[in-house]
């Protein structure tokens, strides 16, 4: 039982669509009818402002903290600590709150991996950090999927090599396999997504 209430907390919290909640407030529009039609902390930024946006971000990478947490809380074995992670970053993505219409799903899994192995996901963190500031004068169209394609790896990687535990990475890269999927179509297009965004030209 304690089993099922994990879960359904995870995809209940990952529903939240903090994203829509403030631009609603502060713009009277649905996030995502504008920018690039994402329920995201990104599109928060461009449309409303940085500090909503970064407002939003917490309040994204929280809903995947506190979706594990409370499945830990519960006393559920492991796997569905998983799985509760795993069904708070499909709410993000299919919020039932707004017609299954959400975002990428990328703050929520930072959430997960901090929750479950947050050295890994530090250390990965890093990694984007460090990519970002050393390819700060490229195209942001570059930079942007370039440092997204150089850190993601490395959380399950890390993962393993920090906690010694292949059930821990294989399930990075579960979740990270379904992000990916649902950002399929930008991964095959980034520069027309990012021009988009930042409203480049070559």
């Amino acid at each position: 039982m304690f089993e099922s209430i994990a879960i359904l907390l995870g995809y209940l919290l990952g529903s939240i669509p903090f994203a829509y909640l403030v631009t609603r407030a502060r713009k009277q529009v649905d996030i995502r009818d504008v920018d690039i039609g994402n329920a995201g902390a990104g599109s928060v930024i461009r449309v409303v402002g940085l500090r909503d946006g970064i407002f939003v971000l917490i309040c994204d990478i929280g809903k995947g903290v506190l979706s594990v947490a409370l499945a830990q809380i519960l006393g559920v074995g492991m796997a569905w600590v998983f799985a509760a992670g795993l069904a708070s970053v499909v709410g993000h993505v299919y919020p039932v709150f707004i017609n299954f219409r959400g975002g990428q799903g990328a703050a929520t899994l930072i959430g997960v991996f901090l929750g479950i192995v947050p050295k890994a996901m530090g250390l990965a963190l890093a990694v984007m950090g460090i990519v970002l500031l050393l390819n700060l004068r490229r195209g942001g169209s570059r930079r942007l999927f370039f440092v997204v394609a150089c850190g993601a790896p490395f959380v399950p990687l890390f993962t393993y090599i920090v906690y010694d535990s292949v059930k821990l990475a294989l399930y990075g890269m579960v979740l990270m396999g379904f992000v990916i999927y649902r950002n399929r179509g930008r991964l095959r297009h980034p520069r027309t997504i990012t021009k988009r965004i930042l409203g480049e030209t070559d």
